[in-house]
């Protein structure tokens, strides 16, 4: 399964071509695909029109939504946080790290346009959709 990140999403409702958007696309019906409730959380706040909130939501409704944070994850994610330190990588983002964390954790990979999940790639073995 592959769980489309926020990066990813906000490009595609905005109509913005990416490597990101033309392999979304295609896999759309193609393959599995899920998303997180703090990704669905982090697109949904883009919307200002609660017409195009409410399209939107309707859209990722035919997704398995997963719940992405609980305790086992919240500690391991704070591991990674700390092991990628001990590298020299400070992870500007929590909710990237706990993101990361989940796909890790659950044999996902990842569908993203975020350098921030670059270190988790290159160090902790985060599987990433290829673009090229």
């Amino acid at each position: 399964m592959w769980i489309v990140d926020s990066s990813v999403w906000i490009d595609y409702f905005n109509g913005v071509a990416t490597p990101q958007t033309d392999i979304l696309d295609a896999a759309l019906g193609q393959r599995e695909l899920g998303i997180g409730d703090l990704i669905l959380c982090e697109v949904l706040q883009g919307f200002s029109r609660p017409q195009d909130f409410r399209e939107a939501q309707r859209a990722l409704a035919l997704f398995p939504v997963f719940s992405m944070v609980g305790p086992e994850i919240a500690l391991k994610s704070a591991q990674n946080y700390q092991a990628l330190r001990r590298r020299g990588i400070t992870v500007r983002k929590t909710m990237d790290c706990l993101i990361a964390t989940f796909v890790l954790e659950n044999g996902f990979a990842l569908l993203h346009n975020d350098r921030d999940f670059e270190p988790f790639q290159a160090h902790l073995g985060l599987k990433v959709v290829e673009t090229g």
